[in-house]
């Protein structure tokens, strides 16, 4: 069922932004001409607990939709990370100002695979402890909110939590907690 690319043209390439311009083969020799693709670099978001057993959200403006809301920790994997694990260490440092004990992956997920090249990687961290203050990037402006997890399972059911791909890794984070028998 893969297609098989046969030309492909940068129309704009930015930091955090690209779009290419495929030229596509079907397996059924049907040529698919243009197909746009958004190339994004891989992101990292973790459902963060602190020691005390409470979770790490932040609260954000977000221009796309013109709202502020709640959301997990995470951000663009860098090139200078060595891996998605530090790159999520890196990300809730500068964000929250917290260190963690541990990592767990959960898997990975993706915005939109019909338009986007990119994965989100998700993490459960926990063990958290302030250690720093935040240090963010000049266009962010985060609040940081500790909550329950019952807050949380709250917050999602309200829909005050709307970035799906943070929903879809709450609920991997709750079936793992619900294993380990973690708050």
């Amino acid at each position: 069922m893969n297609w098989k690319t046969i030309a492909s043209e940068y129309l704009f390439k930015d930091l955090w932004f690209t779009v290419r311009k495929d030229t596509c083969e079907r397996p059924d020799g049907k040529i698919i001409t243009p197909y746009y693709v958004y190339e994004f670099p891989d992101w990292v978001s973790a459902l963060a607990i602190t020691k005390e057993g409470k979770v790490i959200l932040e609260k954000q403006y977000r221009h796309g939709i013109g709202e502020t809301a709640y959301e997990l920790p995470g951000g663009c994997v860098d090139p200078t990370d060595v891996s998605f694990e530090d790159a999520i260490a890196r990300e809730l440092l500068e964000e929250t100002g917290y260190t963690f004990d541990s990592f767990t992956f959960l898997g990975k997920t993706s915005a939109n695979p019909s338009t986007n090249n990119n994965w989100m990687h998700m993490f459960l961290a926990v063990g958290g402890i302030k250690t720093d203050m935040q240090q963010l990037d000049e266009n962010e402006d985060i609040e940081v909110h500790l909550k329950t997890i019952e807050e949380l399972k709250e917050l999602i059911a309200s829909n005050q939590i709307i970035q799906s791909m943070h929903v879809a890794l709450c609920y991997h984070a709750f079936a793992k907690l619900e294993k380990l028998s973690l708050p």
